[in-house]
């Protein structure tokens, strides 16, 4: 097939990004042709780059150029994903099959967050709609501010519009399935994510407890922090952890971890690179996943399963797709917070022979969420769903 992938980005730092550029070189193996179409400047600048030839900037060229450049290349079937900017998504549907993979909550939710923060962060389970304008100040959804959340609302309902207009949604998780059944995409197919690389072996495991992502309360790192003590207490010994990555929670996790006491030693240096990320994970024992806002896969637990590092995360979201309590990882009720979250952390820890087997299974769904299993079930969809005569 010729397939002609739409993003917003073609170098940025995130997740996206990263999954497109680990498809595409798995597509071409399989002797696809592979094109992007994509909404920044080609100048732009991050650490991850969508490595395709040809692509076509509508920054750079303007909307009805670029699009008649990619018509020019023919493709087969278009393979959208993130789109700040509509009017691409609204000009390719009529051009060309498309298939819509949604990586997140655009269009389920005003702010993409999927969470209230207000008076505590916690998952929202409401479809989108006129009834969010209610919520989103009070509950403080996003900004605080009335023209934001109009504008907001205004962009998901156009999201909403488009869905019944792909040729298909794909979506990670059957969280996520459920979510966007609710918006009248024509068709959903859940396939999973897969990690990039084979399994990787392990080394001392001198890092009790690792977590990577955005510093923010959605993530749920500050919660962390009292749950690694709490599983101090219980464990009656020091625990070591680190906490990788930037946000807004950054100073005051700084400010804490150092105040925090000899039982528990906390290291948080900000964004690693990959190879710094990978050597970490070599010395893990368990990956936690606090997240207070529902997780539409949550890839970190399967790249840390390739390292045999199990996770303990609150069953949230479509952790469950990778996450199998008691067999790769453990999970932890929401309403249980950070005691409930301190005291499975401390039931995987304190047991050497659980641990081992947690450890030996994660390695094992990481194996099963391969790039070979994923790229089978893409290319059934992008196949069956081309519109018969439109090539």
């Amino acid at each position: 097939m010729r397939i002609l992938l739409v993003n917003e980005a073609r170098m940025g730092g995130g997740g996206v990004e990263s999954y497109l550029a680990a498809l595409v070189p798995e597509l071409r193996a399989r002797r696809h042709e592979v094109a992007l179409l994509y909404a920044n400047t080609r100048a732009e600048q991050g650490p991850t780059d969508v490595n395709v030839d040809p692509s076509w900037s509508v920054r750079d060229l303007g909307l009805p150029p670029a699009i008649d450049a990619a018509r020019a290349w023919r493709p087969d079937v278009c393979f959208a994903h993130n789109m700040r900017y509509l009017e691409i998504d609204e000009a390719i549907v009529g051009q060309w099959p498309t298939i819509k993979m949604m990586h997140a909550y655009a269009g389920a939710c005003l702010s993409g967050h999927k969470a209230f923060s207000f008076p505590a962060a916690v998952a929202c389970p409401r479809a989108c709609n006129a009834g969010c304008l209610v919520y989103f100040l009070p509950r403080r959804c996003g900004r605080l501010r009335p023209d934001v959340m109009v504008t907001q609302y205004r962009w998901a309902r156009r999201q909403q519009a488009l869905l019944p207009r792909y040729d298909g949604v794909v979506v990670a998780s059957e969280h996520m399935r459920g979510e966007f059944g609710r918006y009248g995409a024509a068709r959903i197919a859940t396939i999973p994510l897969f990690t990039a690389g084979p399994a990787a072996s392990g080394g001392v495991r001198d890092i009790d407890v690792a977590f990577f992502g955005r510093l923010t309360p959605l993530k749920g790192p500050d919660l962390l922090i009292e749950a690694l003590a709490h599983a101090s207490r219980a464990l009656a010994r020091p625990l070591r952890a680190l906490v990788a990555g930037d946000g807004p929670l950054r100073p005051d996790l700084v400010a804490r971890t150092s105040a925090s006491g000899a039982d528990v030693q906390i290291d948080v240096p900000g964004w690693l690179h990959a190879a710094e990320r990978d050597a970490a994970l070599a010395r893990t024992s368990v990956l936690a996943v606090p997240s207070r806002w529902p997780e539409p896969f949550g890839l970190v637990g399967l790249e840390a399963a390739r390292f045999g590092v199990p996770s303990v995360a609150f069953d949230t979201g479509g952790i469950r797709t990778w996450l199998s309590d008691g067999v790769n990882g453990l999970l932890v009720p929401p309403s249980e917070g950070p005691r409930g979250f301190g005291d499975t952390l401390a039931r995987a820890l304190g047991d050497e022979r659980r641990l081992a087997a947690l450890s030996a299974n994660a390695r094992e769904a990481s194996a099963r969420f391969s790039a070979a299993a994923h790229i089978d079930a893409l290319e059934q969809v992008l196949q069956q769903w081309r519109r018969p005569g439109t090539c």
